[in-house]
């Protein structure tokens, strides 16, 4: 990684889509590529790659007012890959967590769904009863109680736990997380709510937060004012 003390010859601004180098801008992907040293890259391997899609998304879903927000969370981004199913689903909890009460119905079922696929994994893994869910998914379901119902409905109906979710953690990746992040962060941003970009912000800085919290590590970056524990 790039020692913070040195001045680069060159410092990316952020914005939308992909650069071809940083004298062109930088999204937040490429500029963590940057600041590790890797080579130029909107898919650095120094980051999770689900954590990765989110960012890229939350970047270009962004405004060029409210992109300069997220630069701070850069660095805290930087070296954040940890192994196992459990920080897909850490991810998918908090997107969904902070979606569903926001987004059209049509978008609600799939962040419920999503959200009963994410508390299947976290229980598996430690231990408790495969219809466990927590507080924080309880609040959500219950601010949208005919997506919650859908959902149920749905889960009974493909039985998740049949077959162990745990053991299925690389399709999980693929078919739940990546997907739910693509599709949440837009349409979050096209809620009719009032500032999608801090909901945005909170799906991207919690899920730091959250991944950071795996190994106890400080949150580089993380602004003060953001208190997202819990």
């Amino acid at each position: 990684m790039r020692s913070p003390d040195l001045a680069p010859d060159i410092l990316p601004v952020l914005s939308q889509g992909k650069h071809r180098s940083p004298r062109q801008g930088a999204c937040f992907m490429e500029f963590a590529s940057y600041l590790a040293g890797e080579r130029w890259s909107d898919h650095p391997k120094c980051v999770h790659p689900v954590l990765g899609a989110l960012a890229r998304n939350v970047n270009d879903c962004t405004g060029d007012s409210g992109r300069s927000r997220l630069a701070p969370l850069i660095p805290s981004a930087v070296g954040l890959n940890p192994d196992g199913v459990r920080p897909d689903a850490l991810i998918v909890l908090r997107c969904a967590q902070i979606a569903l009460p926001v987004v059209s119905m049509d978008r609600a079922h799939v962040m419920a769904v999503a959200l009963f696929a994410a508390e299947r994994i976290i229980s598996e893994l430690d231990g408790r009863p495969l219809d466990h869910i927590s507080s924080r998914t309880k609040a959500a379901l219950d601010q949208t109680p005919e997506a919650a119902d859908w959902a149920r409905r749905f889960a009974k109906e493909v039985d998740a736990g049949k077959h162990g979710t745990v053991r299925r953690s690389p399709k999980f990746r693929r078919e739940v997380a990546l997907n739910m992040v693509r599709y949440a962060v837009p349409a979050v941003r096209d809620a009719c709510v009032a500032d999608t970009e801090n909901l945005m912000f909170q799906m991207l800085a919690g899920s730091i937060e959250d991944l950071h919290a795996l190994s106890a590590a400080p949150v580089v970056g993380l602004p003060a004012e953001m208190s997202l524990t819990g």
